[in-house]
Formats: C-alpha cells, sequence, structure tokens
C-alpha cells in the first residue's frame, strides 16, 4: 500500500491484510473474492451517461445486489463489514477498492495507484492530493432512486465470445491490452456451481497473483469438459478450468499476441494491470483537479 495515504487509511488496509488468511475459505484466502468485489463493483460503468463504476457502492441495493454475475459477493461484503464498523468514516465505495488491492499487493502482484475518496486538510496529505468536495462517495439508503443503480447486464458474460468482451469494456473506455490485462485477475481464485454455474480453479495457485493464467492459456491443450453443466474447458487431467472468454483471448487474433506478450514477460503483465485496474476503481468517481495520488 502507497506509504503516502493518510494514515487513517493505511490502518484500514492493514486491517484489511489482517482479514485474508482465511484456511475455512477458498484455497485458504480472502484474497480472489475481494478482488471480485472490486472489479464486479466497478465494472459497471458505462462512459456513455457516466453512469455505474464504484463511487456509490451501490451493489449494497437491487437489482445489482441480486445480478446474478454478482453471487457470492455478499459474503465478500460481509467479510469487510467488521471493518467499516471499526472504521465508521470511511465510505463502503473506499473500502470495497482498497480490500482489492491491498489483496493484490498481499498476493504478490502489483503495488495498484489508489485514490481515496474524500480527503480534509485535517488528513494532512499533500495539497496536491487534496480532494475537496469530489471523490468516492456512498449512496444514502434513504434517498437512493432506481436510476442511479446500474442495471443488470452490464459485467462480462462468462458464456460469450471476443466481441462480448470488446462491447463491455469498450463501454468502460478500456482498449484491447487493458482487456487481456483485466483478464489476467483469473489468475485468481475459482468458479462455483452454486455461484456461476462453472466449476473449478483456472491455476495451480488460485491465491498467488502471477502470469500463470496466460503461460496454462497459451500452452495447455483445452478442451471441453464432459459434463452436465455450462460449457467451460478443462486441461488433460480435468483440474483446471477455462470459461468461454478466456479462450476467446487466444482465439481472437488481436488479443492473442498480448496474451503470448504476458505469458513471457510477467513485468510486463504487472505493469499493465497496475495500470488497468488502477482506472477501473475510479471509473465513475467525480475528481477535482490534481486529486489523483
Amino acid at each position: 500500500m502507497a506509504s503516502n495515504l493518510p494514515s487513517k487509511y493505511q490502518a484500514v488496509a492493514r486491517d484489511i491484510q489482517g482479514i485474508l488468511k482465511k484456511p475455512e475459505w477458498d484455497d485458504g484466502s480472502l484474497g480472489p473474492v475481494l478482488v471480485r468485489l472490486a472489479w464486479h463493483a466497478s465494472g459497471t460503468y458505462s462512459k456513455h451517461d457516466g453512469s455505474g463504476g464504484s463511487n456509490g457502492a451501490t451493489m449494497r441495493f437491487k437489482p445489482e445486489s441480486t445480478d446474478g454475475a454478482n453471487a457470492g459477493l455478499e459474503k465478500a461484503r460481509a467479510f469487510l463489514e467488521p471493518i467499516k464498523q471499526k472504521h465508521p468514516w470511511i465510505s463502503y465505495a473506499d473500502l470495497w477498492t482498497l480490500a482489492g488491492v491491498v489483496a493484490i499487493a498481499a498476493m504478490g502482484g502489483p503495488l495498484v495507484p489508489w485514490t481515496p475518496g474524500l480527503l480534509t486538510l485535517s488528513d494532512r496529505v499533500d495539497l496536491r492530493m487534496l480532494i475537496f468536495s469530489r471523490g468516492r462517495t456512498d449512496k444514502d439508503p434513504k434517498t437512493v432512486t432506481t436510476k442511479e443503480i446500474p442495471p443488470n447486464g452490464r459485467l462480462p458474460d462468462a458464456s460469450q465470445g471476443a466481441q462480448h468482451i470488446r462491447d463491455v469494456f469498450y463501454r468502460m473506455g478500456f482498449n484491447d491490452k487493458d482487456i487481456v490485462a483485466l483478464s489476467g485477475a483469473h489468475t485468481l481464485g475459482r468458479c462455483h456451481t452454486d455461484r456461476s454455474g462453472y466449476s473449478g480453479p483456472w491455476t495451480n495457485t488460485p491465491d498467488r497473483f502471477s502470469n500463470q493464467y496466460f503461460k496454462l492459456l497459451t500452452t495447455v491443450e483445452w478442451k471441453k469438459k464432459k459434463w452436465d453443466g455450462p460449457e467451460q474447458y478443462a486441461d488433460p487431467d480435468d483440474e483446471l478450468m477455462m470459461l468461454p472468454t478466456d479462450m476467446a483471448l487466444i482465439w481472437d487474433p488481436k488479443f492473442k499476441p498480448i496474451v503470448e506478450l504476458y505469458a513471457k514477460d510477467k513485468d510486463a503483465f504487472y505493469k499493465d494491470f497496475a495500470s488497468a485496474f488502477s482506472k477501473l476503481l475510479d471509473l465513475g468517481v467525480k475528481r477535482s483537479a490534481g486529486s489523483k495520488l
């Protein structure tokens, strides 16, 4: 976590890091599900009308909270609730996105630039960081309207191909390199039949951030899994899996060279992921000039 953050945010970051190890949870770590929470809370943004994004923490409300793409994230939000109660001044929007940043670093990933929401002179920060009235805040449950909550269907559909992926990410303002870099978050975690319908981890180390996802995409002979569930792909030992959207990255002639680059060059992947993920977490956040860290 950036050392130039105000001390109160550093305290929150330490508390987040303190809950990551959880033996009874998937692969013993809450890291992957917290990254997914940060991703999904931000990935609803539309550049066309400025709606969606991390600002507002609207996943607390229907229909976003009940979107099938967010199944299981109520557990991630619950894991963070004691930290929110300990630090009631922090917004849910900041807490969820900060949790993703902390988790990535703790799992061996890059340091993702992250800017908090509202700062004041009492935070004793560099004046270049100061945000006087604009930043990441929460919508008030008493006054939030349906129009302020992004509709379902804005997050990626794992059953789709390259055109769908581009439609979703271009809507947020990303390019093809960003798309592949952000897809690299699938180096973490696993799918569950009771949430997405899919099953299994993408990599052998689902609790460690690495470029293994890209290495496996480019070297394993992936074949359709023979089962009663939705279409997904399995390695020869049927221990790992890839989704149709993952396979699209190596089937598409423009995505594939980027996948191959990241498979060979971990530093390039880390650099591009940190940049794209930082941008993702700030989508929909209105900031004053000069407020970036």
